[in-house]
């Protein structure tokens, strides 16, 4: 039984409302290329990316008939249709829209005209030849895409009861099972990018039907055990150029290096890693396998505990969108792509599913109040591919090494597969909130709003009342309609030093289990629980394997990691230092950026009046009045420098 969430936060009511009137209308009119608009590349000076236009609607016109033409864009831009479509599905479970709806059976008309009789679904090998199909998986996309549309339709489903959307998608899953697979006659390989396997099991979810969790774990367990698989096809393709180059990229980006039962580090494309693992942890939680938990555990503790940026930003080089090595952390010219956040939270998700451990919950949080949500401007039309930890504009436009580095956000990008993600992130974001077993609903973040939780014989109804993430209170207010008890889960963030938990007004003094304090309400009964944390500003200092980091500190206050921006502290932003005794101030400021809390301080600038390159005259101090804002809020005023990370000085 589905749970029904009513979110009223002051926060994400306003992104959610911003999503829905805004940013799918934009994104709308991308896609139909009326929206008159410079699409940059993510990238200066590279000629590969397609930039003229999305035509992504168009390339489905084609594939249907309606118009003439060729095929335009990446070979995955279908993607960017289906991450629309499912976002719009979760706008219309929150609210219907007729408009909206409308559109969005429309769009299903046209993906369902664009499908072959056979149920393959890719408008680039229907427009360029479907003979070719599946024969260069290294860089065609064709079932990522097709997970995409998956998770795009069962998304619709659950959310309106279309039945037509979710045939199209059982009639494409079931091409794919036809043609892969161990069988003798089928092909014994798997997509470039994992996503497929992410929709397999979401169809598996709404169907019960075995076979799709069976051709998702088979993905999954088929990928690295023969390396060269994508080598192999490239010897024999003489189709289309589907990414083609992608293929002398080494295994590792690919995840193919060895299967991922043995795989213990993150390696490659950060993007499919964590689209890699969300798969893998959902199927772990799906038939309680414990190896393939083993696996999971292993590379989210690689992926957290060695190689995640503070504002859970992950992928340390734009060579390859990817991981590097342990503790490369490099700020200025790192990727920390917006959709590998997204999928980091994804991966969270599965996880808490798994097993009740906080700190999956507070990684989520972590990525979602910071580096997801940096990747949109807050007026819902300008976005950032890559979010940086430090950028100063000049470098960013003459240092080819820098130019992923934006300093303010494009309208759009040529790879515009960040923009619909956090769109359709946003618009789910009650699916988040909460992870309910058999007798336990564990409350992962705290957004204020109302849930429902049926089940056979009553229903558990939790209201939160806050103004949380900026204010350090929470009330839940619980009713259990139901004949038995359940253990409700209250998560105690990583970050908070302190804190205080009551129930019905008396104190609860138990310790937390794994990050959760658990508060038994008994069936047929209410309970009021109060939670106040202590949300003092603090100082994080990466670990000493951090090079790029060595003597810096960064700040934060509850959920948020705070930056200085030269807007407001001038330029030359490396030259300021934190003096290890400062102390803070914070205030909210509700006519700056949307509403923010700003936190101000007293720092130290090195100052030479040496013109010369290199002197022996040392650099002077001065005081300088300091203002941090919220790492998400950057880059909402124009061009400037930005630093997340400030020399401490002592």
């Amino acid at each position: 039984m589905n749970t029904k969430t009513n979110i009223t936060s002051k926060f994400w009511s306003r992104y959610r409302n911003l999503v829905r009137t805004e940013m799918i209308p934009y994104q709308w009119k991308v896609l139909n290329d009326i929206a008159g608009i410079k699409i940059e590349k993510e990238r200066l000076n590279d000629d590969g990316i397609p930039s003229e236009k999305s035509h992504a609607i168009e390339n489905f016109k084609i594939a249907a008939g309606r118009t003439s033409g060729t095929h335009y864009g990446w070979t995955f831009q279908d993607s960017d249709v289906y991450k629309w479509l499912e976002a719009v599905a979760y706008s219309l479970r929150e609210k219907m829209d007729p408009e909206l709806e409308k559109k969005a059976l429309e769009t299903i008309d046209l993906i369902a005209e664009a499908q072959e009789d056979d149920g393959y679904l890719d408008t680039f090998y229907s427009i360029l030849g479907i003979n070719y199909r599946y024969q260069s998986l290294a860089g065609s996309h064709e079932l990522y895409c097709m997970g995409h549309f998956i998770e795009a339709a069962v998304a619709y489903y659950e959310a309106t009861g279309n039945e037509k959307v979710l045939a199209v998608a059982k009639k494409a899953a079931d091409n794919i099972n036809d043609n892969f697979g161990p069988e003798d006659g089928k092909i014994h390989g798997y997509d470039g990018h994992e996503e497929i396997e992410i929709g397999l099991l979401r169809l598996y979810h709404v169907t019960n039907d075995s076979k799709y969790l069976n051709l998702a774990k088979y993905f999954l367990m088929e990928r690295g055990k023969n390396p060269d698989f994508f080598r192999e096809q490239a010897e024999k393709y003489d189709g289309p150029d589907a990414l083609s180059g992608i293929v002398k990229m080494p295994d590792t980006y690919f995840q193919n290096h060895k299967p991922i039962l043995e795989q213990e580090t993150a390696e490659g494309h950060a993007v499919r890693v964590v689209y890699m693992c969300t798969a893998l942890a959902d199927l772990a939680a799906s038939t309680g396998d414990k190896e393939i938990y083993g696996a999971c555990k292993r590379l989210w503790d690689d992926i957290t505990k060695r190689r995640m940026y503070v504002t859970g930003g992950i992928g340390s080089t734009v060579i390859g969108e990817s991981f590097t090595l342990d503790y490369d952390l490099p700020n200025d010219t790192m990727y920390c792509e917006t959709c590998a956040a997204i999928g980091l939270i994804f991966f969270a998700r599965q996880m808490l599913r798994i097993e009740p451990k906080a700190e999956y919950a507070d990684v989520m949080e972590r990525a979602l109040y910071n580096c997801a949500l940096a990747g949109m401007a807050l007026d819902g039309k300008h976005f950032f591919y890559v979010n940086p930890l430090e950028v100063n504009p000049l470098k960013s436009l003459k240092d080819p090494t820098k130019s992923h580095v934006k300093p303010v956000r494009p309208s759009w990008l040529g790879c515009a597969c960040c923009p619909p993600n956090l769109a359709r992130l946003i618009t789910s974001l009650d699916d988040y909130i909460y992870t309910e077993n058999t007798d336990s609903i564990l409350i992962n973040q705290f957004i204020a709003g109302q849930t429902e939780f049926p089940g056979e014989d009553g229903v558990i109804s939790i209201t939160q009342s806050t103004d949380y993430p900026w204010d350090d209170s929470v009330e839940l207010a619980i009713e259990n309609s139901r004949d038995n008890d359940i253990n409700i889960g209250v998560r105690i963030p990583a970050w908070a030093d302190g804190y205080q938990l009551s129930v019905d007004g008396t104190a609860d003094t138990k310790a937390p289990e794994d990050g959760y304090v658990y508060i038994t309400v008994k069936g047929n009964t209410t309970a009021k629980i109060s939670l106040k944390l202590d949300v003092s500003i603090k100082r994080y200092y990466a670990n000493t394997a951090v090079s790029n980091d060595i003597g810096k500190v960064t700040i934060a206050r509850g959920p948020f990691i705070y930056c200085i921006e030269g807007v407001d502290n001038g330029d030359n932003l490396n030259s300021i230092s934190l003096p290890v005794d400062a102390q803070f101030e914070y205030e909210w400021d509700s006519e700056l950026l949307n509403g923010v809390g700003v936190i101000t301080t007293t720092g130290l600038k090195l100052v030479s009046n040496n013109p010369t390159l290199y002197s022996t005259e040392k650099p002077k101090e001065e005081q300088v009045q300091l203002k941090f804002i919220p790492y998400y809020a950057w880059a909402n005023r124009g061009e400037n420098e930005m630093l997340v990370w400030l020399h401490e000085s002592h």
